[in-house]
């Protein structure tokens, strides 16, 4: 190999495209991508860090990679999308996110926050340890067929099968009306 032919192989070792198509049903998931000019590089195996997977957008942008300079074989080292990427981090903080907004953020101070319209646990056993525990939502609904608690239970009202027994008042014993609960 002249050096002309061998500085072209080193030079297209690496090589930026835009993702065109994406097969995600594999093992090792391919993507087709456009490379320089009129390339098109269909079956790209996708390298993934172990434990993380996505399915990249259209016009998501890629670095392939073709071993000693052989096109007949690449594959993509690592997919970004800057159209949705989160910016303003701060050092040290780590996201992941969707094309939606959704986000969990891994901020500075041992915080984590998550961001979406709907967060869905399934599990065997779901425990949480606090020093506090707040909720703050329109509704809350427990489907269980128990519940215990092991601390008294500070609420302005209760109301079991539609009474309410903040306000709830009934003759007593062929008595007087029951004053509200104290």
């Amino acid at each position: 190999m002249n050096p002309r032919e061998m500085a072209q192989r080193i030079m297209g070792m690496l090589v930026r495209g835009t993702v065109s198509r994406v097969n995600s049903a594999t093992k090792m998931q391919t993507l087709q991508l456009g490379l320089l000019a009129d390339e098109l590089k269909d079956g790209m195996e996708h390298f993934e860090p172990y434990g993380f997977t996505s399915n990249p957008k259209e016009g998501s942008e890629g670095i392939g990679g073709f071993l000693a300079g052989d096109r007949s074989h690449g594959v993509v080292l690592v997919v970004a999308d800057r159209r949705y990427r989160l910016p303003g981090l701060d050092e040290g903080e780590v996201a992941i996110y969707t094309h939606e907004g959704s986000k969990i953020v891994m901020k500075n101070g041992r915080i984590i926050e998550v961001e979406c319209d709907e967060y869905r646990v399934v599990t065997k056993n779901y425990s949480v340890t606090a020093d506090a525990y707040g909720v703050t939502a329109q509704a809350v609904a427990i489907d269980a067929d128990t519940a215990r608690s092991t601390c008294a239970i500070d609420a302005p009202d209760m109301v079991i099968n539609g009474v309410s027994h903040a306000a709830h008042h009934h003759q007593e014993h062929d008595g007087p009306n029951t004053g509200g609960p104290l």
